[in-house]
């Protein structure tokens, strides 16, 4: 059930973006929730890889490499979906970090308190 939250807080949370950000387009809510799905399938198997290749920049860079790796992964997702259009790497960047700030919050509101 903590999944399907997860899911259903990331779409709505990108759907929400994108009517903030210009540069962000979903067709509609069911191409949020396929975002959603697919960026999770990629921070499961492509952004490992994607850390591990770039940990030497990451290291240099005190971090910051790490929200290029994010924004690259918005736009694999942007190829995979044709729902969603990202008008260039500067507006996926705007997207990953704010998307990722706001879903932690969210997700902190709705996680269990045990």
């Amino acid at each position: 059930m903590n999944l399907i939250i997860r899911l259903l807080v990331t779409a709505i949370v990108a759907y929400l973006l994108t009517m903030i950000l210009p540069g962000v387009h979903f067709s509609g809510f069911g191409g949020a929730i396929i975002f959603s799905i697919v960026l999770g399938i990629l921070n499961l198997i492509v952004k490992p890889i994607l850390n591990l290749l770039g940990l030497p920049l990451t290291i240099i860079t005190l971090g910051l490499f790490a929200l290029v790796i994010n924004a690259i992964i918005i736009l694999i997702a942007d190829y995979f979906i044709d729902s969603m259009v990202v008008d260039g790497f500067w507006w996926a960047l705007i997207f990953s970090i704010l998307l990722s700030l706001i879903t932690s919050l969210a997700n902190s509101m709705f996680s269990d308190r045990d």
